[in-house]
């Protein structure tokens, strides 16, 4: 069970303007230039190497909830560390995911446990999810496919929705709201801890500027429609270059 909610945890805490009318809502581009542009601009986000962020979150997890605190960071598409801490059922708990590459590694109290292949993709794929709905520029590389699929309403207000297929060859949804350009809902087809897969639906919302990057401080998860994690970006920050040692083995 500690290990179960461990991988969810880690994960969930890796859990992060007023503008025209789209030009042409049937364009991928308009939409991601209007999104981008939002953020904080093409020129800055385009030398986004690597982020950090502080946040709090709340996880219902097996009928209850619990309180957890985490620090995430993230270099370029395949590097990450999160570190997360917290009380469940009266126990203090404290997990790490490290993805460095091609290795990776979940470390739960004093136990390490090394990725095998398909965990580490399944990880590496939040990765990505999580850089892309954040700085949204990288969707304009080659290692993204992106086309229109329509709008939905997202909080009550219409979004246009590009359906993206990943460097994995893995679909989700991106919603940009029609009024700021900003990301606004992310949905996919996820698979957790165990290889069971489920739909994971994430909202972003409260956006405010770090150093001229725009970011979204209240993230709300569902986990096949269900109320899974709230949380809130306390600190966030761009560096040019994380410490080597990050993405070593947690120890």
């Amino acid at each position: 069970m500690k290990w179960l909610l461990g991988a969810a945890i880690a994960a969930l805490l890796a859990s992060g303007f007023v503008g025209s009318a789209w030009a042409d809502d049937s364009d991928a581009t308009a939409i991601l230039d209007k999104a981008i542009k939002a953020l904080g601009g093409e020129e800055k986000l385009s030398k986004v190497v690597a982020m950090t962020w502080k946040s709090k979150a709340t996880i219902s997890f097996n009928g209850n909830d619990a309180e957890f605190t985490g620090v995430t960071s993230i270099q370029g598409l395949d590097h990450l560390r999160t570190e997360a801490e917290g009380n469940f059922n009266g126990n203090r708990n404290k997990f790490v995911t490290v993805v460095n590459g091609d290795r990776g590694w979940r470390k739960f109290g004093d136990n390490v446990m090394p990725m095998e292949e398909t965990g580490l993709a399944n990880e590496k794929r939040r990765v990505y999810l999580q850089v892309v709905a954040t700085t949204v520029v990288a969707l304009k590389g080659k290692d993204f496919k992106v086309e229109t699929a329509g709008e939905q309403k997202v909080a009550g207000s219409p979004a246009a929705v590009l359906k993206v297929t990943g460097p994995d060859g893995k679909e989700f949804t991106l919603c940009f709201d029609k009024q700021s350009g900003l990301p606004v809902k992310q949905s996919a087809r996820v698979t957790g801890f165990g290889n069971n897969e489920f739909d994971w639906d994430t909202t972003f919302a409260e956006y405010k500027d770090f150093d001229g990057i725009k970011k979204a401080t209240k993230i709300e998860s569902k986990r096949d429609g269900e109320r899974f994690v709230d949380s809130e970006i306390t600190e966030f920050k761009v560096v040019n270059k994380l410490p080597a040692d990050t993405f070593n083995e947690p120890q």
